[in-house]
């Protein structure tokens, strides 16, 4: 017998990558507007126009192995649109500045990652495997800051104070900005941006740096 044209795996491997991502983006959809605990596979189906849920259970092993890659894909496309937004060489102010205009404009980017991510911690204890290491991720990702902001010090950008709850300050604005988008259809995230980077720029600022 004739084996098939690999051409054929190809096709079926494009298929069911694209398969994938249509139901994780339906359950990002899912999570975002029912939270995470409503999260059903019949809603994600239905969000995702399959005829099934078996379609769910063909590419999944289960809602944990789903939420996984949801998880995953969330934090993919924020890091990407952030650290896309950022120019490594401006000075120290100026990135702070660039990191809150490029976080809440990830809110009007982005919203229902956002609500989804936001729906899903609020839904699992520290040491609930279903974060899928996103509490580990997330202090990794604040010590980077730190030592980032132990830098603008040393380079005499920022005065003297304690990086890590400076870094508590900026990260709590920025959930509470998106806590506050979900409720609010008024919110006006590039005013949000401007107001919280003079607030945190005057509070990191050194007496007489240069802007």
């Amino acid at each position: 017998m004739q084996a098939k044209p690999s051409l054929d795996k190809q096709e079926r491997t494009v298929t069911e990558t694209a398969r994938r991502a249509q139901i994780v983006n339906a359950a990002i959809d899912v999570v975002a507007e029912h939270g995470y605990s409503n999260a059903s596979f019949a809603r994600i189906a239905k969000q995702a126009g399959l005829s099934s849920t078996g379609m769910i259970s063909y590419h999944f092993r289960g809602k944990d192995d789903l939420l996984r890659e949801v998880v995953a894909e969330i934090v993919r496309v924020s890091t990407e649109f952030v650290v896309g937004k950022l120019d490594s060489e401006a000075d120290y102010s100026a990135v702070l500045r660039a990191w809150f205009a490029a976080n809440l404009a990830l809110l009007d980017e982005y919203p229902r990652h956002q609500h989804a991510l936001a729906s899903i911690i609020a839904h699992a204890r520290l040491d609930d495997p279903r974060l899928f290491g996103l509490i580990e991720r997330h202090l990794d990702i604040a010590r980077d800051e730190e030592r980032w902001i132990r830098e603008a010090q040393r380079a005499g950008a920022f005065r003297d104070f304690d990086p890590a709850i400076m870094v508590m300050a900026i990260r709590g604005a920025r959930e509470a900005a998106i806590a506050r988008a979900r409720i609010d259809p008024d919110f006006d995230t590039t005013s949000c941006a401007r107001e919280l980077a003079d607030l945190f720029d005057r509070a990191t600022r050194k007496t007489g740096a240069e802007s």
